[in-house]
This record gives C-alpha cells, structure tokens and sequence, in this order.
C-alpha cells in the first residue's frame, strides 16, 4: 500500500491544489488542509485471513482434481500429503500477494472496518498538524485514505459551533465524486471551494490574519 499517496496527484496537481487552498482563504479565517495518506491503517488480519481462505479453496481443489484424474479416481495415502503441501505453499505465496495488491486485499476488510479506520486515522492526523490550535480554533481538514477509497472532513470546534457536522458530508461527495470521475485534484479543489463557502460568512478575514498551517500535506 505504500506509495498510494504519492501516486493520487502528480506535481502539477498538488500545486494546483495548493494554489485553490491559498485563494480560497483568502476570504476566510479558516485554515483548510487537504491531506491525503496511503492508507489509514495495514489490516494485517485481512491479509492473513485472505490468504487462508485461498490457500484452503486451492488446496482443496487441487487435492480433488488429483484424485479425480487418475486411473482409480480415489485417494491413496500419498495423496493425503497433496493437500498440506499444497496449502502450504500458496498460503506463502498469497500472503506477499495481499500485502503487494491492495486492491485483492480489500475483499477482506469489511466496509464497517474501512469506515471506523479512516475516521481513527483523520482525528489523530487533525491534532498531529496542529489543525486544534489556530489563533480561533478554525482548522479544517479534508482527510482523503486511498488504499480505503474514502474521505472524511474533520472541523475544530470554533467552526463546528456554527456549522452543522452534517453539512460536511457535502465536502466529502465533492472529494469521492472527483475520484470516481478520475478528476481527482479538481474534486479536491471543488471540496476547498465548498468549504470556504460554508465558513466564509460566518469566518471571515480578520486583521492580523496569516496561513498557519500547510496548504496540502500527502503522506504515504
């Protein structure tokens, strides 16, 4: 899964969100930061539970076709060993498979597990940046997991008084409907725009106001 995030936006691209996150704050004292990791979290027991589960149906399957294709069609002791090896062997070989296709590694990760990773992984990574200590507690961050495929938006609680944590589910669409589109820096910029819109008003430029945190952060 490594490398994912630095694969989702070329140069170009994360300047030209760079470039739509300092615009966009400057009609607003709220401090927006996109981010994008690889992943939000390893989920090693998908990768073995993945790897069982196909070194069993092979294993099986292959035990059967032995059996089936010779002369007598039964099993004889020597074929009982047909089995372990051969389970063996693709448990190993599938395992470093799972770990190095992230997308047949997802089959196993339930979507409850994706949702509750990414939502763990944007907190920690809101108070890590230092989005919770704006001069007035306005950071916002648009939190986007490629390896899960999904996006969170988190605000600090200067904004959240005054804006329903609901009406960031807009920001999120803006983001996945981007991705899906393979636009993915115009639906980060799309989802900067609206959030600027949604705290402009109530949010505006004060005197004396700098950018306090980075304009995009992509971490693998």
């Amino acid at each position: 899964m490594k490398k994912l995030a630095s694969r989702f936006l070329n140069a170009g691209e994360r300047e030209r969100v760079s470039r739509c996150v300092q615009e966009v704050e400057k009609s607003t004292s709220g401090e927006i930061v996109p981010m994008v990791v690889s992943a939000s979290y390893h989920y090693p027991s998908a990768t073995l539970l993945g790897a069982l589960v196909l070194s069993l149906l092979l294993a099986a399957a292959v035990t059967a076709a032995d059996a089936y294709f010779k002369p007598w069609g039964t099993l004889s002791l020597l074929d009982l060993w047909v089995f372990p090896a051969v389970f063996a062997v693709c448990f190993l070989v599938l395992h470093e498979l799972l770990r190095a296709v992230p997308g047949l590694k997802r089959l196993f990760i339930s979507h409850a597990d994706m949702g509750e990773e990414v939502g763990e992984a944007a907190l920690t990574a809101f108070f890590r940046h230092r989005l919770a200590e704006t001069r007035d507690r306005t950071g916002v961050l648009i939190f986007v997991s490629v390896f899960e495929r999904r996006a969170a938006v988190l605000a600090d609680k200067g904004i959240n008084a005054k804006v329903a944590p609901e009406t960031w589910q807009q920001v999120v669409d803006l983001v996945l409907r981007g991705i899906r589109e393979g636009r993915r820096a115009e639906g980060l910029c799309n989802a900067v725009t609206r959030c600027g819109e949604l705290i402009a008003a109530q949010f505006p430029v004060r005197a004396g106001d700098k950018d306090e945190l980075r304009n995009l952060i992509v971490e693998d």
